[in-house]
């Protein structure tokens, strides 16, 4: 399998890493850098939890070759912690219920968060939207949305 050099820049900092041409971003990050906060959920792009921020734009890892976001910024669920503390929409998450075995909330709160940078205080239906691609078989996602809105209150005081 032909490798080649990337030069990836996630969470802020350039990684240089050996890949073959047909990589996963999904499978770079998770097994490459070890970043396992970005699930496989369906390997097929229907389910979201492996979703990524490519340039702020919500992005399926499991869909996008590697190669192609070279010099792009890719932030993961692990960016966004900040001096050791959840951001506002971790901690809303987490305090709201939003989250309950876990796998879809990398991808959710990635989705939300590509959202909020572009319309700090959406709407209900704008929320509903911006999520539309990413499944949770566990709740019934009211208290996902009330996260969102709860994180948007906040950063919007």
């Amino acid at each position: 399998m032909p490798m080649r050099l990337l030069k990836l820049k996630v969470n802020g900092r350039v990684r240089e890493i050996a890949a073959a041409h047909s990589a996963l971003l999904l499978d770079v990050l998770r097994d490459t850098l070890g970043l396992t906060g970005s699930k496989q959920g369906c390997d097929g792009g229907e389910c979201g939890a492996c979703t990524v921020l490519i340039d702020g734009k919500p992005r399926l890892a499991c869909l996008t070759l590697a190669a192609t976001v070279e010099d792009l910024s890719i932030e993961t669920i692990e960016g966004q912690v900040r001096g050791g503390a959840l951001s506002p929409l971790q901690k809303a998450f987490h305090e709201k219920l939003g989250t309950q075995c876990g796998i879809c909330t990398p991808g959710m709160v990635m989705a939300a968060e590509g959202l909020l940078r572009r319309v700090p205080n959406p709407s209900e239906d704008e929320i509903k939207e911006a999520l539309a691609g990413n499944l949770c078989r566990c709740t019934g996602y009211t208290k996902i949305i009330e996260a969102v809105q709860a994180a948007a209150a906040e950063v919007t005081q």
